[in-house]
This record gives C-alpha cells, structure tokens and sequence, in this order.
C-alpha cells in the first residue's frame, strides 16, 4: 500500500476491521492484502472478492478509517492480525517511509519473519528500479510461498483462489510428525549389503518431508517432463550427481520414479516428495581404499543441491514444510576413514576394520529441521553430516 506515514505516539488499535464472508465447514483465516493502493484498485477488489468468496476474513487498509495510530501503524498490526497475507506486486514501488522503504515493502519484512506470504507479480508493466528490486527480494525468499505471475484482475482472483485453497489444503495434512519422519529416513537406508557385496563403497542419503501428504499423482510420477528434468540435473552443472560417462535409465517401481546408472548408483522419488539417493564414492590411492573425507563432503553437497531443485520442480508452492536427513556408507566395514592430506601422506598403506560390524546410519540432532535449511544452512547441514559419518568410520577401524 501506498501511505504517507505521520508521526504519533499512540500504540496500535487492539481491534483490526475484516470482512468475513459466511463459510461452510473449516475455519475462516483473517487475509491480509497488501500492495500499492493507488492504480492498483481493480486488483485489490480482485483480491478482496477471491477471498470474501473462500469464506475468509479480508484484512485490508481502505476498510481502517480513522485511527488513532498512524496508517502504517495500523497496517502492521494488521499483518499481526493476520494468519496469512497475500502480497501483490505491479509497477510502481511506492513514497519512502523513514525507514527508507515503501509501506508495501515494510509490510512484507514484517510478514515474512512470523507469517506464510502468498505473493503475485503483475506481468507486462515497467517496474521502477526499486520496485524490480523488491520484486527479486521477494521471489529469492524461499521461505515464503511464492506464486508468481499475473496479468489483470481475473487471472489475479482465480489464482489467489487456487493458492490459498493450496496453503488450506497443506495446512489440513496434519502436523508433522518427527519420531515418523526419523523412523523413515532410516529405514529407507540400505541395509548391510556385505553378503552381496559389489566392492564399491556407496554414500546412501534419505530425505524425508513432511507432513506427509501424496505431491504427486500417478500420471505424475509417469510424466516424461519430470525424469528428464531430474535425469538433466543428474548429470550437469551443481547439482551433478551421476557420471555421464556410464548409461542411465529410469523405470517406475512401486509408485515411485526410480533413476538407476548401472549397479550402485540410483535416485529414487516417492510420490510424498520423500527421496533416496545412493550414489559411489570416488575410490582412494591406497590399497584397501580409504573413505576420503573431502569426496564425502562433495557428494553431500550435491545431493542436498539436487535434493532442494527436485522440491522446487514437484512441490512449488512449499506444501512439504519439514525435512529429516539420514545417511551411510555402504560396504565400507574393511576401510577407514582419511583426509586427502592423510591418505597422500599413507600412500601405499593398508586400511581394514577386521572383525567390525558395518557402521550405522547417522541423523542430525535435532533431526526435524526446515526446508528452507537445506538451502539456506547447506553448509552447517553437510558440515555435520560428515562430522558424524566420520565419528562413525573412526570407530569402525583396528
């Protein structure tokens, strides 16, 4: 919204108007809309009418009247108000505040750190620089629900239907669950595979999202699109996990689009949005081969990368909120554990485990974190992954 902010030392009204529409079923949200008042009328009525229609309270700044506090005042304590808001970017940012920010801007820092945001761009229009700039702020937050494009008032009212029945739809599929979601990562794991052995030690990482809820459906799972998307980040660029000099396929199996290069190496994706990657490690210079610490941490990089580009490819609009990790190392009971500088300095050596069971799986502690983490915190997240697969290995050695 576009308001001239005054200054006043009267706190915020403890009463925000909203107008509900009578709603069959469910419980009715307060929405809060905001965006640039001025040129963007039939798009706010546009807003007001989606969500009047979907039974929900309608926050807006034209229904306040005269207060007490400041319009932007009332504003913010609005967005508190509010269980979810809807942001609506055009062409024009906006007057400054104090802050240096437009009151739109303000609005949505404020929204983003305790509230879900559901944010549409109005397409075909010359955005000033700070606006342009507001707009990338928004759509390079992958914290929020990001929904992009539209072109005029209809298109605005059908997709602010869609996206907040979606968020209605998510919030329904119950509460995550992180004892079940744990219980899951490890089991997806491979078990001991020493009596089928291939020799080639295998990094094994499941991801489990939550709350669980079916993303994709069967004709999805199906669809020629999404295994060549995941085939392509696969085999190129920072999201590589597969070699392009050995063959690949897929195939579905049991519901879920497997991709599989050769005999150690596969991705699986469940229709849960759940995944399991087991893919070899680089074979080390000594004589039983060394579990080299800096490949584990290139593959672990990597396959979180691909991990957060498959979750934005089947689950766009972040109905999967959580995330459990696990991991292992498969056929690796008769090596160790070494840096490159240790493994160049025993060039020669030989390592084993004689007599040692197979480690076990590791889990972060605690194991439920956000989904925004696995990119946003990529670096503590593999730091510790490999930390406690190490600590594993150690122990594993005479």
């Amino acid at each position: 919204m576009h308001i001239t902010k005054t200054s006043t030392n009267t706190s915020a009204m403890s009463m925000i108007p909203w107008r509900r529409a009578s709603r069959r079923g469910g419980h009715p949200m307060k929405i809060f809309v905001s965006s640039l008042i001025s040129g963007l009328e039939p798009i706010r009525d546009a807003a007001r009418s989606a969500i009047g229609d979907l039974g929900h309270g309608v926050i807006m700044a034209e229904d306040f009247g005269a207060r007490p506090a400041s319009p932007q005042v009332a504003c913010l304590e609005g967005i508190r108000h509010a269980g979810l808001v809807v942001l609506i970017l055009g062409k024009s940012y906006g007057a400054k505040q104090e802050s240096g920010l437009s009151a739109t801007h303000e609005e949505y820092r404020e929204a983003r750190q305790t509230r879900p945001v559901i944010a549409f761009v109005q397409e075909g229009v010359d955005r000033d620089d700070d606006e342009a700039a507001f707009v990338a702020e928004v759509q390079g937050w992958s914290g929020g629900l990001f929904r992009g494009g539209f072109s005029g008032p209809d298109d605005l009212r059908g997709k602010i239907v869609r996206a907040v029945h979606q968020y209605e739809m998510s919030k329904a599929a119950g509460p995550v669950d992180e004892g079940a979601m744990l219980d899951r990562a490890i089991g997806m794991l491979p078990k001991d595979s020493r009596s089928h052995s291939t020799g080639q030690k295998r990094l094994s990482i499941s991801v489990v999202m939550g709350p669980e809820q079916s993303i994709l459906r069967p004709s999805q799972i199906e669809d020629r699109d999404l295994a060549e998307q995941l085939l392509q980040w696969s085999l190129f660029g920072r999201t590589q996990i597969l070699d392009r000099g050995k063959g690949i396929g897929d195939v579905v199996e049991g519901g879920a689009l497997v991709i599989r290069q050769e005999r150690d190496a596969a991705v699986t994706m469940m229709p849960q949005g759940h995944m399991l990657l087991t893919l070899p490690l680089p074979r080390s210079d000594d004589m039983m081969g060394a579990v080299i610490e800096e490949d584990v941490t290139d593959l672990v990089t990597r396959i979180l990368r691909y991990a957060v580009a498959v979750l934005d490819r089947i689950d766009p609009t972040q109905r999967l909120t959580h995330v459990v990790l696990a991991a292992s190392i498969a056929d690796a009971q008769y090596m160790i554990w070494r840096t490159r500088s240790e493994a160049n300095a025993n060039r020669g050596s030989v390592s084993h485990g004689f007599g040692h069971k197979e480690p076990g799986p590791v889990t972060l502690s605690p194991a439920l974190r956000t989904r925004a983490a696995i990119k946003h915190d990529e670096r503590d997240l593999v730091e510790d992954l490999v930390t406690l697969l190490r600590r594993e290995y150690r122990t594993n050695t005479n």
